[in-house]
């Protein structure tokens, strides 16, 4: 009997430290998670829920969010989230109530930034094929540079993503 209660005492003790190592503070990571929300003229409700990346000396489209054509996760950690709680229209083009992986393919010129329907997941999981919609944008030069990547919503419909000296907006309506 003593032998059952400690082998159950033993699986308790193993279960409960694995629960703890199991939850990471999210808090304590390098790249802080942030979210920014916002119910724009329209009345949908945006939300961006993301990591943060730091800068710390590197350059955007070289050694961050490199120019190559290549999706880029946008953002650190877990996939960044993109949340409409109504139907909107995105640079003009329907994306449907929902959460969405928001990728980008990062350009000099250009930048291709994709809604994913996979939104629940590692931010390195990118699969093309659950893409909702990609639309393309036109970056712009920052006033200032930013350390930390950003996101920035507005009543107007004005989303910015705000990294370094590179600004990239979209609007949602």
């Amino acid at each position: 009997m003593k032998k059952r209660i400690v082998f159950i005492a033993g699986l308790f003790i193993l279960f409960t430290s694995l629960q703890v190592s199991a939850q990471v503070d999210k808090s304590k990571r390098a790249s802080l998670p942030a979210k920014v929300t916002e119910t724009i003229k329209s009345g949908a409700t945006l939300s961006v829920d993301y990591s943060q990346p730091l800068l710390k000396g590197r350059t955007i489209g070289k050694e961050l969010a490199p120019y190559n054509g290549k999706v880029w996760r946008t953002g650190a950690n877990e996939a960044t989230i993109f949340e409409t709680n109504k139907a909107v229209k995105v640079n003009g083009n329907d994306l449907a109530a929902g959460k969405y992986s928001l990728y980008t393919i990062p350009g000099e010129k250009e930048w291709t930034v994709i809604f994913n329907k996979s939104w629940n997941q590692s931010g390195t999981k990118y699969v093309e094929a659950e893409d909702a919609l990609r639309i393309m944008v036109k970056p712009m030069m920052a006033k200032e540079s930013v350390e930390k990547m950003t996101f920035t919503i507005e009543k107007s419909g004005d989303v910015k993503l705000h990294w370094g000296n590179v600004v990239v907006p979209f609007k949602v309506k």
